[in-house]
């Protein structure tokens, strides 16, 4: 049975007179005309980008979810917090309802939860909550929690951050000390800056956490490990004794999720709750038995950051769509140079406009890419360490932690760019770039600040390029080491570019990446070696982490070029990916000219060269922009916004959006003399 009840839109308080029409050409017009001038088929790049399956999918799932009304989104702007809330919880229900009565399997539910696109009161339990158990848990465990986690029956959410502490994980505060007498383990609060925050799900809705705590054992404190902590009562809801839990009050963003705060007053819990997944405690001696390698624990990490990678690509694409469909409808001034008197031309003719707005289309096609590749290579890492190999976790881990960083940082800035991009109306909630820059900021800090976690990064670069040269015939097992490695032994080699064609050489561009990211290690490494202190070098590092990142992703999207077969089968959409490619490689070196010219891989000659370039590329993309945004198939149901539409209906959209406001249902008293208020309300006691 649902639980929801049919939500009508808010109602609208005045009616658009049915006359008034929008001027030929319609916004409807104008992209028509785009996507019959594109030169190739969108179609066929959207089954590119996600393979035929996942469009099927979506074609399936998608009808069910705008019939319902608990996922009806045209109301979200206008509701407070607890609204939001309490419609977010009912998203939950009704969505595992759903799947329930569909019948639809994980990536059925995946897919919806991604259409619907609100985290809600579940967010984090089925994301690092039942990923950490299925990780870590011994078997005995999955039976007591995973299992039950996976089916609803206990809600959870994972307890990491402090008040005091976040990216340092290693300084956590809050203690977990175990007792041999009792085979109990006492979880505490000591201090203030211990408090847990920020957690989500844990404010209103959690009946279970993964509390990270220092272990400590025998009078010794083995670190950071995870427990599971009963917090609420499973009838009543209400907080169990020793637990003081709640919400942490209204955020920038992110209103449908209850982010709490947790203080442990000596909270004792059996042996068991201690997940034994990697490590353990002997529970007679209190012993404790390490994992095979200390960083075993890193799968759940390298596992969400590189979904960070491709959700990345996603809120570009998103952005980018919006941006370039808008800016396709909406007109502007005379083009007095080409045709006076032809009347205003589209803003997305405007080269200004297409400097801002195409790096982001091809950015998103990049993270998209290399986040495919990343979660291809965590699977194939956890295989490896299933038979005990572990030789590909500290690589994995350590590009993981630059792409995360380097992703959403550039995701972050394109929302805002696109949005700029949309002049006045885009500050509108209606264009759905606001709320997705507010939703999207998080990502910058959470799972690892993204300006620190580019240290871990630089860390593995560093050591990696230590080893190669205290080796007399090492070889290459991963791409790191390879780039690496080919930059030590040719170091006086030249990767110049001196010409147009390479710049439109997957070939030359990746080994153009590669050499600039080993040259800023080298350098580093020289400075340490000079005596300058670590944190003298964090700038450098954060350069080298963003540039070994920069490599990945034009380094696997040439492997992409390379040999992807349904791009040698079709000229015309391997055509506008060179393009893309290319501008996405050029950008890039355009931004960060200083860096490739120490490297030795640009000079000022060369770096005109990539100038000159980029205007050209902005030029090739243009005739293709509206057809590369659409590439991305995203449903207008999931885009939610009025300028970015499929149709072009921006404006129509926009003032049925203005007719919804509820504050024009109030009528308002001005008159200052008068305490009255909204008119008909009475007279306030005070005001």
């Amino acid at each position: 049975m649902s639980i929801t009840k049919p939500v009508n839109p808010f109602p609208q308080h005045f009616h658009i007179p049915q006359h008034l029409k929008e001027p030929s050409p319609t916004g409807k017009d104008l992209l028509q005309n785009e996507r019959t001038n594109a030169t190739f088929d969108s179609n066929l790049l959207a089954e590119h980008i996600h393979g035929k399956e996942h469009l099927e999918r979506q074609a399936k799932i998608l009808p069910h979810l705008e019939s319902e009304p608990a996922f009806d989104k045209s109301r979200h702007h206008y509701l407070g917090r607890t609204d939001k809330f309490k419609v977010g919880l009912a998203k939950e229900k009704r969505l595992i309802q759903l799947v329930n009565e569909k019948g639809w399997d994980l990536k059925e539910a995946a897919m919806a939860e991604w259409l619907v696109d609100f985290r809600a009161a579940y967010s984090v339990h089925k994301t690092m909550f039942l990923k950490t158990l299925e990780n870590q848990c011994s078997p005995e465990q999955r039976k007591l929690w995973y299992e039950p986690a996976s089916k609803y029956e206990i809600i959870g959410c994972y307890a990491q951050t402090e008040v005091g502490h976040g990216s340092n994980v290693r300084g956590l505060e809050t203690t977990a000390t175990y007792d041999p007498n009792t085979e109990q383990w006492e979880l505490h609060t000591p201090t203030l800056t211990a408090a847990k925050y920020w957690i989500g799900t844990l404010g209103r809705i959690a009946d279970h956490a993964v509390v990270m705590a220092q272990l400590i054992t025998n009078g010794k404190n083995y670190g950071p490990h995870p427990f599971v902590i009963p917090i609420r009562d499973m009838k009543t809801r209400e907080p169990l004794p020793g637990r003081i839990v709640g919400d942490i009050g209204p955020k920038s963003g992110f209103a449908f999720v209850d982010n709490g705060m947790l203080i442990l007053d000596h909270v004792k819990v059996p042996h068991i709750h201690m997940l034994a997944g990697f490590s353990s405690v002997d529970r007679k001696t209190g012993q404790y038995n390490p994992p095979i390698n200390a960083k075993l624990s890193y799968a759940t990490m390298v596992f969400i950051r590189s979904g960070i990678v491709q959700n990345a690509g996603l809120v570009l694409a998103r952005s980018a769509t919006v941006a370039v469909r808008y800016c396709a409808v909406r007109r502007q001034f005379e083009d007095k140079d080409v045709s006076p008197g032809g009347g205003e031309i589209q803003v997305l003719d405007y080269q200004m406009v297409q400097a801002r707005l195409f790096p982001v289309l091809v950015q998103a096609l990049a993270c998209q890419f290399t986040g495919r590749q990343m979660l291809q290579l965590y699977e194939r890492n956890q295989a490896n360490v299933a038979s005990g190999d572990v030789s590909l976790l500290a690589d994995t881990h350590a590009t993981s932690s630059g792409l995360k960083s380097l992703c959403s940082i550039m995701a972050s800035e394109a929302i805002e760019t696109c949005r700029r991009a949309c002049g006045g109306h885009g500050f509108s909630l209606a264009s759905g770039l606001g709320s997705l820059y507010a939703d999207y900021l998080p990502t910058v800090t959470w799972e690892g600040d993204s300006y620190m976690l580019t240290q871990q990064c630089a860390r593995y670069l560093l050591k990696t390029f230590r080893d190669i040269k205290k080796s007399q015939n090492f070889k290459p097992t991963n791409l790191t080491q390879a780039y690496m490695a080919s930059f030590i032994s040719n170091k006086t080699s030249s990767s110049q570019i001196t010409s147009p064609a390479q710049l439109r050489d997957p070939s030359a561009l990746a080994t153009a990446f590669a050499r600039r990211a080993a040259s800023q290690t080298s350098r580093i490494a020289q400075s340490q070696d000079e005596g300058r202190p670590w944190n003298s070098l964090l700038i450098d590092m954060f350069k080298v982490s963003n540039a070994h990142g920069q490599y990945f992703l034009v380094k696997n999207w040439a492997d992409v070029l390379e040999t992807d077969a349904v791009l040698k089968k079709d000229p015309k959409l391997r055509s506008v990916m060179d393009t893309c490619f290319a501008l996405f490689a050029c950008h890039t070196m355009q931004l960060h000219s200083a860096e490739f010219m120490a490297a030795g891989v640009t000079t000022v000659a060369g770096h005109q060269l990539v100038e000159e370039e980029v205007v050209k590329l902005l030029s090739e993309i243009r005739p293709n922009a509206v057809a590369l945004v659409d590439s991305w198939a995203f449903p207008d149901y999931f885009l939610n916004s009025a300028l970015g539409q499929y149709n072009g209906d921006a404006y129509k959209s926009l003032l049925d959006f203005s007719s919804r406001e509820p504050l024009n249902g109030l009528t308002f008293n001005p008159r200052w003399r008068e305490a009255e208020l909204v008119v008909g309300e009475g007279r306030p006691a005070k005001l």
